[in-house]
């Protein structure tokens, strides 16, 4: 079960992390120059790059990993909530957290696990 546990966040990090990552292809359109598009893509990614250096850090102390996917997690509700107020809230806005956020308080919550057995000494 410690290997799982061990395991399982890292695992579901890198998942997400290329999950989010694949949202940047949209930036590949017709009419546009390589240095558009290279600017596009490095700005759709920076919360890939900042959630790599989060796993990387992670791997070793994973309670920075999971106060920083929690709140990942949390900013991320926090903007959606904020753009539905700004701009008029629709129902289907519902489903988005569910889909990034969701993942990100799972994968936090497994490593505060992690680090909680580790510090127990389980």
């Amino acid at each position: 079960m410690n290997k799982i546990i061990y395991w399982m966040p890292r695992i579901l990090s890198i998942l997400f992390i290329l999950f989010l990552a694949m949202f940047s292809l949209d930036v590949f359109e017709e009419g546009q120059t390589w240095q558009q598009m290279a600017i596009g893509l490095f700005m759709h990614n920076i919360p890939v790059f900042v959630l790599a250096v989060v796993l990387w850090i992670s791997w070793k102390r994973e309670i920075v990993g999971g106060i920083a996917f929690i709140l990942a997690g949390l900013l991320y509700v926090a903007m959606i909530f904020y753009s539905g107020m700004r701009e008029g809230f629709e129902w289907y806005m519902l489903s988005w957290p569910m889909t990034i956020a969701g993942p990100a308080f799972l994968i936090g919550g497994l490593f505060l696990w992690g680090w909680r057995q580790r510090k127990a000494g389980k």
